[in-house]
């Protein structure tokens, strides 16, 4: 079993740090560019499952990246920022100065449990999967279902970068009873 995770292309509010969750933005012109740029990087690797998040900026990366019949994946949104989302972090820590999203959530939005919650469900289903998946989601989402994969508690996110239009490949060691392992991670083309 093998995962490709990739994060989106830019969109206006990824570009200016804010957080998009739920607000359902475009790619920009140049987000489109680095889309496709993903199309070189996984050119001459097949799929056997390929599934997006239900955002569009999500879903047109993986148009632009050749997979235009990617399945939705309700579980790989972008955490729900609730009353954070299109802020950046300054300004939500002008409100609460030691903010973490890890430890606080977000109100109106998804606490750590229930993002904990969503990436666990896509482990287990995943890791009993055999073959190669490919998986378009986004920032926030994309770290914790990293450390959820190796194992690792929601507070360890934070050290996973994840650069727009990139990639990360997890999988299940077979020479070590599948345990879990991040085999590469932010992976991107150079930048046009």
């Amino acid at each position: 079993m093998e995962l490709y995770y990739v994060r989106h292309g830019e969109t206006a509010w990824s570009l200016t740090g804010q957080h998009t969750g739920k607000t359902d933005l475009p790619l920009t012109p140049h987000g489109e560019v680095e889309a496709r740029t993903l199309h070189g990087l996984l050119e001459g690797v097949t799929f056997d499952q390929v599934f997006t998040s239900p955002r569009q900026r999500a879903r047109r990366t993986a148009e632009l990246a050749g997979f235009d019949h990617a399945v939705t994946e309700p579980d790989l949104a972008e955490w729900d920022y609730g009353d954070y989302d299109g802020l950046r972090m300054s300004e939500i820590r002008a409100q609460r100065p030691t903010w973490d999203i890890y430890v606080d959530g977000c109100p109106g939005g998804e606490s750590p449990e229930q993002i904990v919650a969503r990436a666990d469900r896509l482990v287990a289903r995943w890791s009993k999967s055999s073959g190669r998946i490919a998986a378009f989601s986004h920032g926030h989402f994309g770290r914790v279902l990293a450390a959820r994969w190796i194992g690792l508690p929601l507070s360890a996110a934070k050290h996973f970068a994840v650069n727009t239009a990139s990639y990360g490949i997890l999988d299940r060691d077979p020479s070590r009873d599948g345990r879990a392992r991040i085999v590469q991670w932010n992976i991107t083309a150079k930048r046009p």
